[in-house]
């Protein structure tokens, strides 16, 4: 199967997606009540869980879902990840969030282009990554307690490393679940298009925190 059908709508469904979360975090930032409302009492942790819960069903349920199933409930991801993302717009001016948005994009498209290319089998990087993922996660945590700008800066780093890895691996993977025919088209596009938004953002957000200015 020509797999390079389906990499245009996985990157225009992730395209979408983030331009969601960003009107989405732009307009919330614009309404100090919203912003009140969000970051106060448990509202945020509410958000963090439904989040996670949409990832899990998504990503498990995906094979079995109908394609309009499947694209709403990414939709609705991306909405409720906006409603984080108006700190963002809070926190940096809008130079640095469209600066760090153009250089994000143009490492998405490098490694995209180099997972999609190369003919190296990443899957074996997958407990690696895992790994790397487990162990961003507790030094975060850690840093928790510890409060340490340069842990901070660290970490990161080590971050953006691990998912600008993932953006070459996922890029395969979705072309090798096409040419085996895995999950249908639409299906599919969406999966690909979920896994690119998450290491979109996750590297989107420690460029921020690396090279963004503050308000």
């Amino acid at each position: 199967m020509d797999s390079t059908k389906i990499m245009p709508k996985v990157f225009l469904w992730m395209f979408i997606g983030l331009a969601v979360t960003f009107l989405t975090g732009s307009y919330i930032a614009n309404d100090p009540s919203l912003i009140l409302d969000l970051f106060t009492g448990g509202s945020v942790f509410l958000i963090f869980i439904a989040e996670l819960a949409i990832v899990i069903f998504l990503t498990a349920r995906i094979h079995k879902m109908k394609p309009i199933t499947a694209k709403i409930m990414f939709l609705l991801y991306s909405v409720i990840t906006g409603l984080t993302f108006a700190s963002v717009f809070v926190v940096y001016d809008i130079t640095s969030i469209m600066y760090v948005f153009l250089a994000t994009a143009l490492i998405m498209l490098v490694f995209g282009v180099i997972g999609y290319t190369t003919k190296m089998d990443l899957t074996k990087l997958s407990s690696f990554l895992f790994m790397a993922i487990i162990g961003i996660l507790i030094m975060s945590v850690i840093n928790i307690f510890v409060g340490s700008e340069e842990f901070s800066l660290g970490i990161c780093i080590i971050s953006v490393i691990v998912f600008v890895i993932y953006i070459a691996f996922d890029v395969q993977k979705v072309k090798q679940l096409y040419e085996q025919n895995v999950l249908p088209e639409e299906n599919l596009a969406i999966y690909g298009a979920l896994q690119l938004y998450l290491d979109f953002i996750n590297i989107f957000l420690d460029l921020l925190r690396i090279f963004g200015n503050r308000d």
